[in-house]
């Protein structure tokens, strides 16, 4: 079977759309920190993925896989840049500044020669680095920044959704236009990232947008193992197996990242 790229295109927008939409409402009844856990994890990566397994031979997406950890350690520098700038920048300073940093790192981390072991460590560490990395008052906050209700008006739920289509089209147009290390950082873009936190800022404040970043933190370290499962199992393993078990370590691991730290999150 053969997926039109027109649908993929449409698919992948509609994903981007429904992503921002449903974390921006979890946000909102169970706060910043909840709402970017959810944006965090592979929400849009792995039914993607899922849908090149359909037409696409599992070595190829096992290289995309790889392609994909191998910039992650960019993603946690983005996520920590915005979360530090956030205290003394406006939201587009911050922004400017945090993909600065992402192309830097991104681009640096591509044109070093590492083995394949060494990008999968450097992407499972990063999660972790990147929590330690984010700064304090990302953990101690006010319990309405933190795990309380975010308010956020329907037409700004509309935009936020609107913002992330348009963001997502132009990246994909990039990635089809662009070389392939160019393409490969502009596939790696935290499109959920960009558009929550610049919403997030200006409306609550720099507490409440690094409490959503430091959740977006966590999510990713479910969307790592996502992909390291993916990598490890599609040589060996059928697509309709492995991918359902990916997704499933996905979404447990953050939950429990989340139990485990509860006590101490503030």
């Amino acid at each position: 079977m053969i997926i039109p790229p027109a649908l993929l295109f449409a698919a992948k927008l509609s994903l981007v759309a429904a992503s921002v939409w449903l974390a921006s409402l979890v946000a909102r009844r169970f706060g910043h920190r909840a709402g970017g856990v959810l944006a965090g994890m592979p929400m849009i990566a792995a039914p993607i993925t899922g849908l090149l397994l359909i037409d696409v031979p599992s070595p190829a997406v096992r290289a995309v896989c790889l392609a994909t950890l191998a910039c992650q350690p960019a993603l946690m520098a983005y996520f920590v840049a915005f979360a530090r700038a956030a205290a003394r920048w406006p939201w587009w300073a911050c922004l400017v500044f945090a993909l600065v940093v992402f192309f830097a790192v991104g681009a640096l981390l591509l044109a070093l020669p590492l083995p394949e072991p060494v990008r999968i460590a450097l992407a499972l560490s990063s999660p972790f680095l990147g929590a330690l990395a984010m700064p304090h008052y990302a953990t101690a906050v006010p319990a309405a920044a933190a795990g309380g209700k975010a308010s956020q008006p329907r037409v700004e739920l509309a935009l936020r959704s609107g913002v992330a289509v348009a963001v997502a089209a132009g990246v994909m147009w990039g990635a089809t236009h662009l070389g392939p290390g160019p393409a490969g950082l502009l596939l790696a873009m935290p499109i959920t990232g960009i558009v929550l936190p610049a919403f997030t800022l200006p409306r609550h404040g720099a507490a409440a947008a690094a409490t959503l970043l430091a959740g977006f933190v966590r999510g990713q370290a479910g969307f790592v193992i996502f992909f390291v499962l993916m990598l490890a199992l599609l040589p060996s393993l059928h697509a309709a197996v492995g991918w359902p078990l990916a997704m499933l370590a996905s979404g447990l691991l953050p939950w429990l990242w989340l139990r485990l730290r509860r006590p101490s999150a503030g």
